[in-house]
């Protein structure tokens, strides 16, 4: 569709920049934090861990700063559940509590619209001995965090997101489980044992914070077929139900797919259930919906022949085939970042508009950026012409897909200052803001404004009318 005039981004609209706990803040074992599975993820050799990452957790305010020098409008970053509550479901922690206190504050202080997303990807790790998400008390521990957070922060905190990337931890589960990887049918059990946290987080929410919204985050892509073969659009269908609709019908109608459950039942997959698992899930009905997105992916039909799953050094977003379900295919139309990863700009318009026609629900963009190996030079400037034409793209398709009729309410891009990527360390560098480190040598850990970072700022205060 063309269209003579396009619609400007909405008055209100959340420019932002988005972050995650483990990954910037830190202080892993400070002031009464407890450990999580990424606090023992064995990175690759010569990759870094997570142990001090940007050290946000000492350089909060001075951030914070730069997020008001930028213009942000919201700032979408996580709780590290283990700081609030060290082993998960005990003792409280004042400190972790005061920690994102004060964020919060000095975020509101800048008027930063603060969107907590309450669990990315870092379970405390005394609740993974105890079995962590395949044990159902973990939902209950899940429901007693929200509650403690909505009792400390909800004041002030008016969008939540549930989980990150729930789909990423069932269909991509090395870096979320250290020690043995789940079996599907464990993985699968514990994607039940999700969803109720989420829904109970979320009826929990409505609950208590006046005014509040909450949603999912889910990382979601159009899938493509690779040719017009109707083989290859069956095995488009089969994978977008699966890595993308069984997560997001969940949140917003609380059921499973018909294509989706056909698969888990073929599989052996399906979960176990109680009695009123479903009724609590139909009654959690998201306000927004968090979108995770990077680019498209684009499959063919499988083949039965052994080499459907081949290995393709799968992270979410390379995507490596399942035996009768599809294979990875080859999309010759787009290309590739330095690690791999297809860009497609188009894609996020397409898979906006799938999206808000499935749902019509407001959409939050919360992850969509581009990794690259930023270099620092003598003059202290960093140079990022790439970045800047990677979200000039995307915005403008955003701008579109807002012209279409999408009802897209924010868009914060990962990330707002560089951190540790989970697979690639602090080579693969995605933020505004560069920070004075590497993966052996933490230096200064300074903070520089890259090019990005003045162009994004122009972007924000004129609400996008620069793209034109």
């Amino acid at each position: 569709m063309y269209y003579k005039t396009l619609k400007g981004f909405p008055e209100h609209f959340l420019w932002g920049a988005s972050t995650s706990a483990y990954q910037i803040e830190g202080a892993y074992n400070e002031d009464g934090k407890g450990m999580s599975v990424q606090d023992i993820y064995e990175t690759p050799e010569g990759i870094t861990d997570f142990k001090a990452a940007s050290d946000h957790y000492h350089h909060m305010r001075e951030d914070v700063k730069l997020m008001a020098d930028l213009g942000m409008k919201a700032y979408r970053f996580s709780i590290a559940w283990t700081r609030v509550i060290p082993d998960g479901d005990g003792d409280v922690n004042a400190e972790g509590i005061k920690f994102y206190n004060d964020l919060i504050n000095e975020l509101v202080s800048y008027d930063i619209v603060p969107v907590v997303t309450m669990y990315h990807f870092d379970l405390p790790l005394k609740l993974h001995k105890k079995g962590g998400w395949g044990n159902r008390k973990t939902i209950d521990a899940f429901e007693r965090y929200a509650k403690i957070l909505f009792e400390n922060f909800g004041d002030r905190v008016k969008y939540w997101l549930t989980i990150n990337e729930q789909n990423v931890m069932i269909n991509h589960p090395n870096a979320m489980n250290p020690g043995r990887i789940p079996s599907k049918k464990e993985l699968y059990q514990q994607c039940h044992h999700m969803f109720l946290a989420g829904a109970k987080a979320t009826l929990l929410c409505h609950k208590m914070c006046e005014g509040g919204k909450i949603g999912p985050a889910p990382n979601i892509t159009a899938v493509y077929p690779e040719k017009c073969n109707p083989a290859d659009v069956i095995a488009a269908d089969n994978w977008e139900s699966i890595r993308c609709w069984m997560y997001l019908d969940m949140a917003v109608y609380g059921r499973y797919n018909s294509l989706a459950w056909s698969y888990l039942a073929e599989k052996g997959f399906t979960p176990v259930m109680e009695d009123g698992d479903m009724e609590i899930l139909k009654k959690a009905k998201p306000d927004f919906l968090g979108v995770n997105y990077y680019a498209t992916a684009t499959v063919s039909a499988s083949k039965n022949d052994g080499m459907d799953c081949q290995p393709r050094n799968g992270d979410q977003q390379v995507m490596i085939g399942e035996e009768g379900v599809y294979r990875a295919g080859d999309n010759p139309y787009l290309e590739k970042t330095e690690y791999g990863w297809m860009v497609d700009s188009v894609g996020l318009r397409v898979t906006l508009r799938r999206i808000y026609d499935r749902y019509q629900l407001p959409l939050l963009i919360t992850e969509n950026g581009l990794g690259a190996s930023d270099v620092l030079n003598e003059d202290g400037t960093v140079h990022d012409p790439y970045r800047i034409v990677y979200l000039e793209r995307h915005f403008k398709q955003a701008q579109l897909a807002i012209t279409d009729g999408v009802d897209l309410i924010g868009y914060c891009p990962w990330s707002f200052m560089d951190l540790v990527s989970t697979h690639q360390g602090y080579g693969k560098r995605y933020g505004f803001v560069y920070v004075n480190r590497d993966e052996a040598d933490l230096k200064d850990m300074g903070r520089i404004k890259k090019d990005s970072f003045y162009w994004y700022h122009q972007v924000i205060i004129t609400n996008g009318a620069i793209l034109d």
